[in-house]
């Protein structure tokens, strides 16, 4: 370990985890001591509202919301365990991602994108596990269920059924019978939704996740400093690793490389969403950095070279002073 470079004894270290985990919850404890009044941004999301009255108290927005990224971060260990994104069995993308959510003190508050994005990540789960698989019916039909029981809390999710489909067939699972598995199983959730607003006469619940749905603002660039901070950096980092995937993409193996490519597509389009719906982005950062996540733990654990390393501290230096930024910001 003496003889390695920084990057490598840092991604491959075993205490590394341990230590992002330390850091993440003092970032918390700091977020909340300096910015004790920081509130939820608000939205129109019916079904989030009445989940966030009832099953969350004020006090434990912040604790509720530090188990949800835990989870999601637990879930990226199993995912690259699952379909070896990475060529080895890495924690590196679970802890650039509790870092990168660490130094984010405005999504330190529980949004309706959170617990989209778990079901986002399980939808990513079933839809990886769907490859070159000849009857891929019920696979898709989960992938979207879980698609469509997110978008009952944050229904801008189903403008990514798209980006899924075209990953399906990408992956040469998509054919008659699977489309229209997946259509009935992103209409479940709903099933149930008007069976509730019929029975109880509150059709207007049933309603309002679709007009919320078509509901674009104008499209204008309105950024607070620390959104276009955070989504500066992010943007380099996603910039260096796709470039990585791409350029030494012939060191994956085929499944592994449709996979990242499938990412790469998918963190663009959430960057172009968020370009295009700056109030969206407390709940789109939780979708994208997801995929970063993934694409940046690739580019750190598998390459070794003087750059890199050097792109390594200065992007690790960046995390600290990009946290200070956004608290100085938000105060």
């Amino acid at each position: 370990m003496r003889n390695k470079r920084f990057q490598n004894r840092i991604t491959a270290g075993r205490f590394t985890l341990p230590a992002a985990i330390l850091i993440s919850v003092a970032c918390w404890v700091l977020s909340g001591i300096l910015l004790p009044d920081m509130e939820v941004q608000k939205n129109d999301y019916p079904l989030w509202g009445i989940f966030h009255d009832f099953c969350i108290p004020s006090w434990g927005n912040r604790v509720s919301s530090f188990i949800l990224y835990s989870i999601i971060g637990y879930f990226l260990i199993e995912l690259n365990n699952a379909f070896a994104l990475i060529r080895m069995r890495a924690s590196v993308q679970t802890t650039i991602y509790i870092l990168l959510i660490s130094v984010c003190p405005s999504i330190h508050m529980l949004y309706a994108g959170d617990l989209a994005a778990i079901t986002f990540l399980i939808a990513l789960f079933f839809l990886f596990r769907s490859y070159q698989q000849s009857a891929s019916s019920g696979i898709l039909f989960n992938a979207f269920l879980c698609i469509g029981i997110g978008s009952l809390i944050f229904p801008q999710l189903t403008l990514f059924a798209p980006i899924f489909w075209i990953g399906a067939y990408s992956f040469q699972s998509l054919n008659p019978k699977s489309f229209f598995a997946s259509l009935i199983g992103w209409s479940v959730p709903y099933w149930f939704l008007l069976g509730y607003g019929y029975l109880f006469g509150q059709m207007e619940v049933f309603y309002m996740p679709f007009l919320e749905l078509i509901n674009f603002q104008p499209i204008q660039f309105d950024f607070q400093p620390w959104e276009l901070a955070t989504l500066g950096y992010l943007f380099i980092l996603y910039i260096a690793s796709a470039g990585h995937c791409l350029i030494a993409s012939y060191e994956d193996k085929i499944r592994a490389r449709s996979y990242l490519n499938f990412l790469i597509s998918l963190n663009f389009c959430i960057f172009i969403y968020i370009g295009l719906q700056p109030a969206l982005s407390p709940h789109l950062l939780s979708l994208l950095l997801i995929g970063v996540s993934i694409l940046a733990g690739h580019l750190f654990a598998l390459i070794s070279s003087l750059a890199s390393n050097i792109f390594f501290i200065v992007m690790l230096t960046g995390l600290f002073l990009l946290f200070g930024f956004n608290v100085w910001m938000l105060l």
